[in-house]
């Protein structure tokens, strides 16, 4: 599990130190810039990330937080057929679908890390909670 897709509410809860979650996201971003994984995010968590913070700082700020995640993360490509996937997929989150069908169209991601597993069911890639990823990720090193 070297390739994972972080979903927006673990960038979140980092950025918004959302206790307890945000010490496992923490984790997960450190695992992200030692290299031991490589994160994904989309340009969808971006917006909705940058749109979140902007409410709360100044846009200088923000821009800055945004450059280093992805110093440390990789950003999959959400293109046109992307679109029509999710558009056309049984997911009931729109965001979501996005997100998936970005990380399936990439073709080497090993699991999405989401707090929110049912939003996922209909995936085809593996799906695990960050806590439940963290404890495999340290048994395997």
């Amino acid at each position: 599990m070297k390739n994972v897709l972080i979903d927006t509410d673990v960038i979140l809860d980092f950025f918004f130190d959302r206790k307890p979650f945000s010490d496992h996201a923490a984790k997960i971003l450190a695992l992200c810039e030692s290299k031991v994984i490589t994160g994904y995010i989309t340009s969808v968590i971006i917006s909705n990330v940058y749109y979140l913070l902007r409410q709360s700082a100044k846009h200088d700020k923000v821009v800055d937080k945004l450059k280093q995640l992805i110093a440390i993360t990789e950003v999959l490509i959400t293109d046109k057929e992307t679109i029509i996937q999710a558009l056309n997929a049984p997911f009931k989150d729109f965001e979501d679908a996005l997100q998936n069908f970005s990380a399936e169209m990439k073709g080497d991601i090993d699991v999405i890390i989401s707090r929110n597993v049912k939003d996922y069911k209909n995936s085809a890639l593996g799906l695990m909670t960050p806590a439940d990823f963290i404890k495999i990720i340290m048994t395997e090193q």
